[in-house]
């Protein structure tokens, strides 16, 4: 089955909050919660958000660090993800945008909205999704993240044609976004050049790889930011 929304770094700030390693979280989940397969790998590849445990696993991840599950919950990733989360049945979603029920759990299936601009509104209105949202369930995550991934660790410059164009958004604004990433992707490789104990390097490649891993969330928060204090 999909595997539910999940917060990575909610998980890693949550266990480092409680003086725990992995190993001990893999443990318990072994000893306490009947999950014989659970390694400190997979703890690490969830805190990463390179993998995400299946509902039994958020449950007992969740026990592990004393916290509710709705506290590990993430933003939903998929059509389904969203539709579940507001309530809708997919009988109720393929009547609303005007297609047939099988065509439309083909794109749930799928993960990858085909509608048209009318049922791409319809769509967005009944599951109350905003932009951010709506690049997700119509499958362009993986390639706005394969942009900002590039504009941030090369010339952001370079980057602000493809996104524009990928999104519905302000040319000026796509600048001034893609700008602050990258300049925040450098401060955060420099702040992890720290010398002590010689882990200097592990540490700066560590916070790259995480900047990396949530370079999207990132985006749409930047967007927010500079939007509320720009002329767009």
């Amino acid at each position: 089955p999909p595997t539910p929304p999940f917060d990575s770094p909610a998980a890693r700030r949550l266990r480092a909050g409680l003086g725990m390693e992995p190993e001990h979280v893999a443990y318990g989940m072994r000893s306490s919660f009947g999950l014989p397969h659970v390694t400190p790998d997979m703890v690490i590849d969830w805190e990463r958000g390179t993998a995400a445990p299946t509902g039994a696993e958020l449950t007992a991840l969740a026990g592990m660090l004393w916290c509710s599950v709705d506290d590990l919950a993430g933003r939903p990733r998929t059509l389904r993800e969203y539709r579940v989360a507001r309530g809708v049945s997919a009988e109720t979603v393929a009547h609303v945008v005007g297609i047939e029920l099988p065509t439309y759990l083909r794109m749930e299936e799928t993960g990858q909205w085909r509608g048209n601009e009318r049922q791409s509104d319809a769509l967005t209105e009944l599951l109350d999704l905003s932009l951010a949202d709506f690049v997700t369930v119509s499958g362009r995550d993986w390639k706005l993240a394969e942009l900002l991934q590039g504009a941030v660790t090369t010339r952001w410059q370079g980057y602000v044609r493809p996104a524009a164009k990928l999104l519905p958004l302000d040319r000026r604004l796509v600048e001034d976004v893609l700008r602050e990433l990258h300049s925040a992707y450098r401060s955060t490789i420099t702040a992890g050049l720290t010398w002590t104990n010689g882990t200097a390097w592990t540490d700066a490649d560590d916070a790259g790889r995480d900047f990396l891993n949530h370079v999207v969330d990132r985006f749409w928060s930047t967007v927010s930011t500079v939007e509320s204090t720009g002329p767009y």
